[in-house]
């Protein structure tokens, strides 16, 4: 199971009839309660949110609190019926196969397999908020987005989630989700759930942006040759690279990056769009504080994560030791040749913004 490339063709036939019966998910969603399951009397407690922008050691991150016997979250099993997870266990479950891992389609060495977390939510904020996501662009949530039809599906599917992993031996009590997403959020979530923690790594500029500009052409290569793989992307609102790719517009950085310019856009192949992505992802994180808010120093658990560990541990309302075995999983980013084009004030302006995240780095959010 490493991802839409790896599918058969009755797989992808059944991703492709579920993605075309988001609202038929959402009616049956309603009434599966009864039917194949309960999730009366479940209370969403503490939930945990890893986002941030990709390639900043979001799946590390949340592969590692996934394996707490504390925290269950979305995987591959979940899939493609997400919405309707009771249900779907029901009729899934006489072709049920063993989890074998494999490297994910990033090529970047990331081994996943039917039981591994995955970041699958986007589906529910996408069919609630299609007006959200523009022809390339995606828009910003505040609490002013407030829904309530939106937060009664969305507690009752999280509620869903933890009642079948409280079926399990030693069933999990909390809600673990990655969705980069999110980081468009910041202020929504802690409005929907006072008590939530929400993790966000922040990666150095220039490298992250090398990461991101290699996924982005390595995606555009796979879509151009996979059609399904590219739709398998947009169905589930991962607009993070190649072909489906649309970025996140905060202030609306993509038209003031345009302006005078011929074509009108930065080229996301080149590593000036990444870079200002990165500035403009950045400086919104920096200009909206949240006490429920923890900014990670990703390069600094690369360098030397126990101390980053500890101080996540305690975050996440955990023991600080709860996290030491995961020390070893940390390791210095792929290097990349030297050798590039990208305009050096872009970059001076990155690092200004990263400096800033300095203090952040060390302080302890007031978390409820």
């Amino acid at each position: 199971m490493s991802g839409p490339d790896s599918y058969s063709r009755a797989e992808r036939l059944l991703h492709r009839l579920a993605f075309a019966s988001v609202p038929a998910q959402i009616a049956l969603a309603d009434i599966e309660e009864g039917l194949f399951g309960s999730s009366a009397g479940i209370a969403i407690e503490r939930p945990l949110f890893v986002a941030g922008l990709p390639r900043a050691g979001t799946t590390l991150l949340l592969q590692i609190l996934a394996e707490l016997p504390d925290f269950t979250s979305h995987t591959y099993r979940h899939m493609p019926f997400l919405l309707c997870p009771f249900t779907w266990q029901r009729l899934s479950g006489a072709f049920r196969k063993e989890s074998a891992l494999a490297e994910r389609a990033h090529g970047d060495g990331v081994a996943v397999g039917f039981d591994s977390p995955e970041a699958f939510e986007e589906v529910i904020w996408k069919a609630y908020w299609p007006e959200k996501y523009g022809k390339t662009s995606i828009g910003l949530w505040g609490r002013e987005d407030r829904n309530g039809e939106f937060e009664a599906f969305y507690f009752q599917h999280i509620r869903k989630v933890l009642a079948l992993a409280a079926k399990e031996e030693g069933g999990a009590h909390r809600y673990l989700c990655k969705n980069n997403a999110n980081i468009a959020r910041l202020s929504l979530l802690p409005a929907l759930f006072p008590d939530c923690r929400i993790i966000v790594p922040v990666r150095s500029p220039l490298d992250h942006a090398r990461s991101l500009r290699r996924q982005h052409v390595q995606f555009s290569a796979l879509h151009a040759e996979d059609a399904f793989a590219r739709r398998y992307m947009e169905w589930l609102g991962h607009y993070e690279f190649g072909a489906a790719l649309k970025p996140i517009d905060f202030g609306g950085w993509m038209a003031r990056e345009g302006e005078g310019l011929d074509p009108p856009a930065l080229d996301p192949s080149g590593l000036d769009f990444w870079l200002a992505y990165w500035a403009a992802a950045h400086d919104a994180l920096l200009s909206t504080p949240s006490a429920h808010v923890l900014f990670v120093d990703y390069d600094g658990l690369c360098r030397e994560p126990s101390p980053g560990l500890a101080r996540l541990a305690r975050v996440c309302g955990l023991e600080e030791t709860r996290l030491d075995a995961a020390a070893s999983r940390f390791r210095a980013p792929t290097p990349y040749e030297a050798a590039e084009d990208y305009d050096p004030a872009r970059l001076d302006r990155a690092e200004e913004i990263y400096r800033s995240f300095g203090p952040l780095f060390t302080a302890s959010p007031s978390i409820p």
